[in-house]
């Protein structure tokens, strides 16, 4: 707590209720984090999706943009406006913010309005003695109010008792009768003085003021403010991987058609390799086990079909449920092939410190971090004194035509304290509970660092690696296709078998399935790498965050 200069009493004490909250101060913690990736090459060429050490590009909000596929865009654009999860992290935001306004209240006074009418009537059988007119708590005569018996049916009640007012006198007022097991305080009995009905009639205010002296509630609401920061940097890192989810799954939908379409090329083609030898050996040309091994070929490559065209309802499935629609609603809306998107020339990825500013998993790891160090201040706050204000103020009268007149009036006010003598150890416990609860929210924000350096540089790793086999893969395409060529040009001469060049067209279709499933696994990678950066969303400007 800040040390106060020597000052008037009431200026010093305006000082402490307008400055000063227990607890630390909190301050981000400043990660380390290396000048650059390791997995970017230095001696990197240009092509196709080249991570390149450049500096970040300003926005990679919209990172799906750079694959022009408009199908993509519309399915993402969907996706944000009716996918479940991120619907739910957008409410919780919601929640942490009416949980910050419930904080925020009770640094105000609290106001309430009351109202009410009472009508009781007295039984006859109490007895009255006359210490009890007199307000005593007792006195002699068997219907004193120490008498259980005499005390009425309604003595194991409580209730609340008007004042009496006769002709003649005006008693004291009746007390509250409590509800304690002793039964009622007042010696009238439940109903008032026997025999006699009384009504009352009120309207009132009662105010009541918590005095935030050392700053219990202010920790509170900094909390919840860090919490508010916290759930909606949660809803940013929900829609990251949304994103990322929806144009994963799409790419694999398009590789999987792309495998079929190669699949029943690969199908056609052992089909006529078979017939070849069959005519063969009904001819007495060939071999019946040659013939039998080529329809086996067959029966082989058709049972490729059936889960790729499975994998393709699966993928449609998956679609649909990221975009809050039932299973089959995108079915005619995808069933038709389409080539993969484009490859950008080079993905810039910029530094590992832009990494750790941009992530919401880290940043929503910083704001729970700096509201655990808030609570520290908040149970801290306990092993002070509390300062309370409480009033009232009303009309009070036994008519209700002079309910409004100013004699009916009626205040009180009762400043109050409280503060813990016995109770030190376990509120030093809660201290201490919070302090671990800090400790673990840093081991938590430094996990989640290291968590997303990881991923860049594993991401960068499978992009570079799958770009290198992607290239190798291209090679054995144009080779396969060369060799094709040859092949077919020999037999079209006469000069070497059909099979030969079936058999060289079957080499060509493995090497083309091997390259669309590669084609395939980098986009899939170049998305996970986007999803590593933490694209997806716009990163407020410094202040608004």
């Amino acid at each position: 707590m800040p040390r106060l200069d020597p000052r008037p009493p009431a200026a010093a004490l305006l000082a402490l209720l307008a400055g000063c909250a227990v607890g630390p101060a909190y301050h981000p913690p400043q990660p380390a984090a290396p000048p650059a990736f390791a997995e970017v090459r230095p001696d990197a060429t240009p092509g196709s999706a080249q991570p390149t050490g450049a500096a970040a590009p300003a926005d990679l909000a919209r990172w799906w943009t750079v694959l022009d596929d408009p199908e993509l865009t519309s399915l993402i654009e969907r996706a944000l406006r009716s996918n479940r999860d991120l619907k739910t992290a957008v409410s919780r935001v919601r929640e942490a913010r009416a949980e910050r306004t419930v904080a925020a209240g009770a640094l105000l006074p609290e106001l309430d309005a009351t109202a009410g009418y009472n009508r009781s009537y007295g039984s006859q059988n109490v007895v009255l003695p006359l210490g009890a007119l007199l307000g005593s708590s007792g006195g002699a005569g068997s219907g004193g109010s120490s008498s259980p018996a005499a005390a009425g049916p309604g003595a194991s009640r409580g209730g609340l008792h008007p004042q009496v007012q006769t002709a003649t006198a005006t008693p004291a007022p009746v007390q509250p009768a409590a509800t304690q097991p002793g039964g009622p305080q007042s010696p009238f009995g439940e109903g008032g003085l026997p025999g006699v009905t009384t009504q009352l009639f009120q309207a009132g205010l009662d105010a009541a003021w918590e005095v935030d002296v050392f700053g219990g509630t202010r920790r509170a609401v900094e909390a919840a403010d860090a919490q508010v920061a916290a759930a909606r940097e949660g809803q940013y890192g929900v829609q990251v991987s949304l994103l990322a989810e929806v144009a994963t799954t799409y790419l694999q939908l398009r590789l999987n058609q792309e495998r079929e379409r190669v699949a029943r090329r690969s199908l056609e083609t052992e089909r006529r390799t078979w017939r070849l030898a069959q005519d063969k050996f009904e001819q007495g040309l060939g071999d019946e086990v040659e013939a039998a091994q080529d329809l086996e070929e067959v029966k082989v490559s058709a049972t490729t079909l059936p889960p790729l065209q499975a994998a393709e309802r699966m993928d449609e499935h998956a679609l649909a449920f990221l975009l809050g629609l039932e299973p089959t609603a995108l079915r005619a809306e995808l069933a038709r092939p389409a080539p993969f998107p484009a490859l950008p020339p080079a993905v810039p990825v910029g530094v590992p410190s832009d990494v750790i500013r941009r992530r919401p998993d880290v940043r929503q790891a910083e704001r729970q971090l700096a509201a655990a160090s808030a609570e520290i201040g908040e149970a801290t706050a306990q092993l002070f004194p509390q300062f309370s204000i409480t009033g009232s103020l009303g009309l009070d009268s036994s008519t209700l035509g002079r309910l409004p007149r100013w004699s009916s009036r009626y205040y009180s006010i009762a400043p109050g304290i409280s503060w813990p003598i016995l109770d030190w150890s376990r509120l030093h416990a809660a201290i201490r509970v919070q302090d671990e609860l800090e400790a673990q929210a840093l081991l938590a924000y430094q996990t989640a660092v290291s968590q997303a350096l990881k991923e860049v540089e594993d991401a960068l790793v499978q992009l570079q690696f799958e770009r290198d086999r992607h290239a190798a893969l291209v090679a054995a395409v144009a080779q396969a296709r060369r060799a094709e060529q040859v092949t077919a040009e020999t037999f079209a001469a006469g000069l070497a078998d059909q099979s030969a060049s079936l058999l060289a067209e079957r080499a060509l279709l493995q090497a083309e399935d091997n390259l669309a499933q590669s084609e395939g696994a980098l986009r899939v990678d170049l998305v996970a790498l986007y999803k590593a950066l933490g694209g997806g969303w716009d990163v407020p400007a410094a202040g608004n965050s």
